[in-house]
């Protein structure tokens, strides 16, 4: 990925960390104000979000941060409602760390878009023993934008039923063209009560090795508790280079955002283009937002390991099995799109290769 769009980083960040090496000092960091501005600004310029200092903690990624949340939510035993096919399975080994139980609200695909649950979601927040949600929005692997009366309906679900939300939203910034993400907690005073959310520059910028991810709650009981949960997992300490980058991005890297936005829907566009007449068998699922494909390959009538598998050893494509993100991604498989065109149409190029074999190996094939 490099330049205007090949994709790689955008030149701001590069700039930040060859600064921050020359400074020559690597012990630990104190995040100075300019870091809370650049957050703050950035949420208000590209999301219409209004977020007050104080309501920010700083950690070192999504993943921690969403089990320190849990620690602070939830009791063990507690059931804690993911709505699969889910983001990854790091959403599931957080619940198991938690010593809380995994409560499934699947989505339904709809003609290949998929669409929420509410009656099965009120079903399952009604339990009194269920006591938290976890939200991607938007959603991976899907690639769904959550409009707003969706996460209205889910929200006022949650409240009703005193299920606090844990809006995931780190692939936020990565929204196709005529689409908006909508922030769960922008949705009025009430939602910002009974939610805790998350975001990062890692994916957006392409920075996930420097580990940086923030925290946003506003109720400031809970953001206490969170707090203490940060500093017992030993995750409540960020890196220099983490922190210029994060500045870095938010500051100067939007005009970078915006080409690379335009290059995954055309990127979208060509998966799109070659599934409907060199993968027909296949149905790629209608996207919104990320630079992750979801697609459906139940109708090769074979599992999710098996296409992974054969793809890996046959075209030395890594791609991710579906079930990777629970049972509800049985034979699905996820692609990565965020890569120069050229090699994308290489894997998709292999793809086919492998399928004709697999189709042609089949009795009957």
């Amino acid at each position: 990925m490099g330049g205007r769009h090949g994709l790689s980083h955008p030149p701001c960040v590069i700039d930040a960390l060859r600064q921050r090496v020359e400074h020559g000092i690597f012990g630990y960091t104190k995040v100075p104000e300019a870091y809370y501005d650049a957050v703050i600004h950035w949420f208000a310029r590209r999301h219409r979000l209004t977020l007050e200092r104080d309501w920010i903690l700083y950690t070192s990624g999504v993943v921690p941060a969403l089990s320190a949340i849990l620690k602070a939510v939830t009791q063990p035993g507690d059931g804690v409602i993911v709505q699969t096919p889910a983001a990854y399975n790091c959403f599931f080994s957080s619940v198991r760390n938690m010593q809380c139980r995994l409560v499934e609200n699947r989505l339904v695909n709809r003609a290949g878009y998929y669409q929420m649950d509410f009656d099965d979601l009120e079903r399952k927040a009604a339990d009194p023993q269920v006591t938290a949600l976890i939200l991607c929005n938007p959603h991976n692997p899907v690639g769904r934008t959550w409009r707003a009366e969706e996460l209205t309906r889910l929200g006022e679900i949650c409240i009703k039923h005193g299920v606090t939300v844990i809006s995931d939203e780190i692939h936020c910034d990565l929204q196709f063209p005529g689409q908006r993400h909508q922030p769960f907690a922008g949705l009025g005073e009430a939602f910002l009560a009974h939610s805790v959310t998350t975001h990062s520059p890692s994916k957006s910028f392409n920075i996930a090795g420097l580990q940086i991810a923030n925290i946003v709650v506003a109720d400031p009981g809970l953001r206490a508790k969170i707090d203490r949960a940060l500093n017992i997992h030993e995750v409540c300490d960020v890196n220099p280079f983490g922190v210029a980058a994060l500045m870095a991005a938010y500051n100067e890297g939007e005009p970078w955002l915006d080409a690379l936005n335009d290059y995954l829907y055309q990127n979208y566009l060509t998966v799109a283009a070659f599934v409907q007449t060199q993968l027909p068998q296949l149905t790629l699922m209608h996207q919104e937002a990320t630079y992750l494909a979801w697609i459906d390959c139940r109708a090769l009538g074979q599992s999710s390991a098996a296409i992974g598998e054969a793809l890996l050893n046959q075209g030395q494509l890594w791609i991710s099995q579906g079930t990777v993100y629970g049972d509800a991604g049985e034979g699905y498989i996820r692609l990565n799109m965020a890569c120069p065109r050229a090699r994308l149409l290489d894997g998709l190029q292999r793809i086919r290769a492998v399928l004709h074999t697999m189709g042609s190996s089949q009795p009957g094939g």
